[in-house]
């Protein structure tokens, strides 16, 4: 497959531009499509690239080079992961033919190891990553950062308020979890909280988010593709959204998030939506989303290679309920500190039970010790039963 018919090269401005980089600069350091060259993306951990795919959302893009690129470029970051610049993909007048554009490319990626960073979009290009998937024949989990769950009214148009919906009706259905980071219950009908829980799915409510935040790590550990939509940023600290409102995440908190992203072994695909350049006056906005992506580089270039835990360099802890009958195996990573729970399911190539292994908290091992089945394992186990 040929990547390079796929995109668009940077203007010349950012290529003659990188000899004025220090060498600590990840402008220095990162391969970029130019006039002259295509990045050799195949010996590269990460691909970033820019989407203008705006149809199904009421933000607009630019034709002018973006702002963010400039930014991420400009931050100093000794040795990052090997990273290239595809540039701004190619898009189709067709809106269906573009959706496909996606897929493919991701899939083309993902297929050789390699992790993309998509930025720009509505949120509703999500469907096109996920759908990237199914030529893997891998089933996932999505979870989105978002103030609300996208799902719409059946038989509209995809758009960016209604994206989750088709996802659930795709076939063939590759969705094994989805959790929302981050909802504003005033902004979220009871029924469809109500739904996702029905569906086994997680949502956590933007107060909960705030709180305890560390909670969020076990989510983005279970996580395939996370999807960040910048509307659930607080207006004041990004401003570059028709959608954002006074109330949300802050910049520390989003950085935070992109940090335990990028330390998720599993974590493949990153996508960072609805950012609207025209209304990135001052530019804090698109400052704000470089250094997201510097945090997530950073978690990248943190990673422990601990995908599943590894029995033999963990602490195995068993908790019991009903006198002995039923137990919760635990384990403790003695490399991270970090926890998992083994969820048994019935293995069709044997008659023997194996493990589904759930990234948890020190506080879902305590719940368990007062006698409570977490909802993580409650939820795994209908999935898999």
């Amino acid at each position: 497959m040929d990547l390079k018919s796929y995109f668009k090269p940077l203007s010349d401005e950012i290529y003659h531009s990188q000899n004025n980089w220090q060498t600590t600069q990840i402008g220095y350091q990162i391969q970029s499509n130019n006039s002259i060259t295509f990045p050799e993306y195949k010996y590269c951990e990460i691909a970033l690239f820019n989407i203008r795919e705006y149809q199904g959302s009421d933000n607009l893009f630019t034709d002018k080079e973006c702002k963010i690129r400039k930014e991420i470029y400009s931050l100093h970051f000794d040795t990052p992961p090997r990273i290239c610049d595809l540039g701004f993909l190619d898009l189709s007048d067709s809106r269906k033919e573009s959706f496909k554009k996606i897929e493919e490319v991701c899939a083309e990626l993902l297929k050789n190891g390699i992790l993309p960073i998509v930025i720009g979009g509505g949120h509703d290009i999500t469907y096109a990553l996920y759908k990237s998937y199914s030529s893997l024949e891998k089933s996932i989990t999505l979870t989105t950062v978002d103030k609300t769950f996208d799902l719409g009214i059946k038989d509209e148009k995809l758009s960016n308020t209604n994206f989750f919906s088709k996802i659930l009706e795709a076939k063939p259905n590759n969705l094994f979890h989805y959790c929302n980071i981050g909802y504003q219950t005033f902004f979220v009908s009871p029924l469809a909280i109500n739904m996702l829980n029905d569906l086994n799915f997680d949502s956590i409510r933007l107060g909960n988010v705030t709180s305890k935040i560390r909670n969020v790590e076990p989510v983005l550990r279970n996580t395939d593709l996370l999807s960040f939509d910048l509307s659930a940023i607080r207006h004041s600290d990004v401003s570059a959204n028709k959608y954002s409102s006074p109330n949300g995440l802050t910049g520390v908190e989003a950085c935070k998030i992109m940090r335990y992203a990028g330390l998720s072994d599993k974590l493949s695909l990153l996508s960072i939506c609805e950012y609207n350049q025209l209304l990135d006056l001052s530019g804090q906005s698109s400052q704000l989303i470089s250094q997201m992506v510097w945090y997530f580089l950073d978690g990248v270039k943190s990673r422990k290679n601990e995908l599943n835990p590894n029995i033999k360099n963990c602490i195995k802890y068993t908790v019991s309920f009903d006198d002995g009958k039923n137990e919760i195996i635990f384990y403790k990573s003695n490399l991270s500190a970090r926890w998992w729970m083994g969820v048994p399911f019935k293995n069709l190539d044997s008659s023997n039970l194996d493990y589904y292994f759930v990234a948890c908290s020190y506080e879902d091992y305590e719940q368990a010790n007062k006698g409570e089945i977490p909802n993580k394992w409650i939820k795994t186990f209908n999935k898999l039963s």
